[in-house]
């Protein structure tokens, strides 16, 4: 009974402290899952983690976003000209885009970059967004510097300049790139609310 029973009473003490390291590794992992946001094939992506070091983009968009639509060249400017010096990533925030959907969207406004389905606004509250089309600008060291309009090319929904007058996105990223502080981190954006998406 000695050597047996010994054994057995450490079984028992020593199981429930197994059982809870495991079940707070699942939940660990499944916290961290549902904190990020996803790529199109349903795996989880942290756009700031990947950097390497670079200046991260987030342009928050819509497929249904008239505004939003209407900047895809922009965007697609933007993006290839910074190509080698920042990464860019389309988040789509709303829950019901499917990926099958951001891929025609994708292929409709021929758009060349990686694209994000952020259904939890994981994104969307780290970037502080609140309107598509809205950018954030992260400085190499993961540090949020703006976030905003990309221009200011539309007054109101219903009304746009015939070209914009401020360039808000491009100046952010050339300060991101040179270290230089923006003077003003934050510009209204003008388009569909992603409140409306929750």
């Amino acid at each position: 009974m000695g050597r047996g029973f010994t054994t057995y009473r450490f079984a028992r003490l020593l199981l429930p402290a197994i059982f809870a390291v495991l079940l707070s590794g699942i939940a660990a992992t499944s916290h961290s899952a549902e904190e990020t946001a996803f790529d199109l094939g349903g795996n989880p992506v942290n756009p700031l983690k990947m950097a390497s070091g670079k200046v991260v983009v987030l342009l928050f968009v819509r497929t249904d976003c008239p505004v939003a639509n209407r900047y895809a060249p922009t965007i697609q400017r933007l993006s290839t000209a910074y190509a080698n010096k920042a990464a860019f990533w389309l988040v789509y925030p709303s829950k019901a885009e499917s990926a099958e959907a951001i891929r025609r969207h994708e292929r409709a406004y021929g758009y060349k970059i990686p694209a994000l389905r952020d259904p939890r606004h994981v994104l969307v509250k780290e970037s502080q967004a609140q309107i598509t089309p809205e950018a954030a600008v992260f400085a190499a060291n993961g540090k949020l510097i703006y976030h905003g309009r990309i221009d200011d090319l539309y007054v109101d929904m219903t009304r746009a300049r015939t070209a914009a007058t401020t360039h808000d996105l491009d100046d952010a990223i050339q300060a991101a790139l040179s270290g230089k502080p923006l003077t003003i981190q934050t510009k209204p954006a003008v388009g569909c609310y992603i409140s409306d998406l929750e």
